[in-house]
């Protein structure tokens, strides 16, 4: 009697709860399904995500339904209720059909999505690149003005003036290298002009050329432009990878427990079929 009321609880308690998994599985991807936008690559990638990310969670809701079943079989005489059996099996092979369309798809889709921010990436920095290319021709443009040009020789001079007072007081040199305020890339210039004044010189006028500070700025711009498309595509191939691959091994998964389910399912129904005949 105890060993009955054990099998029974057992075999519920695994029932339940892989009820309730497989429940909350198509739940879940209802909810996250919702607005409806099947045209959308980005809605397909966000839901074959989620799916894929859930993936084990029917799977192990399946192992416990067929637990409780196997559990049922140790005793002959406990009512077994409703046989969900035969319904997950076809569930199980409709999730193993889905997660296989969804590897191609997903690939597909990423790879899309990729190229279309690379695409924005691109046309950003040529907006960038335009724009600074515009303003180095307005600079230019005024430079032609021998008022704009005395000015800038006007500055140039007073910087090079602060720069070298600053170089031959040691005190306030010492001070400025020792400041935590300063960054570590004004101090090394410190000590370039201090080690070479000529560095100054060629500093101030590397900075006061517009040509050369455009050629600075275009070059950063590009720079920043292949980092972001880098990891626009490292971003997608490791997306496609894992969602991928993922979908794979659950479809396999899905696919043998289902058919080898229902062929097993059909064998034994046959069986059955051959025996109640010969009587």
């Amino acid at each position: 009697m105890v060993n009955r009321l054990a099998t029974v609880n057992t075999s519920r308690t695994l029932k339940v709860v892989g009820i309730i998994l497989i429940l909350s599985f198509l739940v879940d991807i209802l909810i996250l399904s919702s607005p409806f936008q099947p045209t959308n690559s980005a809605w397909q990638i966000r839901l074959a995500t989620a799916f894929v990310d859930r993936g084990i969670v029917p799977m192990v809701g399946l192992g416990m339904l067929f637990a409780g079943h196997w559990v049922d079989s140790f005793d002959d005489s406990t009512a077994s209720g409703i046989d969900l059996r035969f319904p997950a099996l076809i569930l199980s092979s409709i999730l193993g059909l889905i997660f296989l369309l969804i590897f191609p798809l997903h690939l597909n889709n990423v790879r899309q999505a990729s190229d279309r921010e690379v695409e924005q990436i691109v046309a950003t920095a040529q907006r960038a690149e335009s724009q600074v290319q515009s303003q180095l021709s307005q600079v230019q443009a005024r430079l032609n003005n021998e008022e704009a040009k005395a000015q800038i020789e006007k500055q140039r001079n007073q910087v090079k003036a602060q720069f070298s007072e600053l170089l031959k007081d040691e005190t306030r040199y010492k001070q400025a290298l020792e400041n935590p305020n300063i960054p570590q890339q004004q101090k090394d210039l410190l000590k370039r002009f201090k080690a070479d004044p000529k560095e100054l010189d060629k500093f101030i006028a590397e900075q006061s050329n517009p040509q050369q500070l455009a050629n600075q700025r275009l070059t950063q711009i590009r720079q920043d432009k292949e980092a972001a498309e880098k990891r626009a595509k490292d971003s997608a191939w490791r997306s496609g990878l894992r969602v991928g691959i993922s979908s794979l091994l659950l479809s396999i998964g899905y696919i043998i427990i289902g058919w080898t389910g229902l062929r097993s399912k059909g064998a034994t129904s046959g069986g059955g079929k051959r025996r109640a005949t010969a009587r």
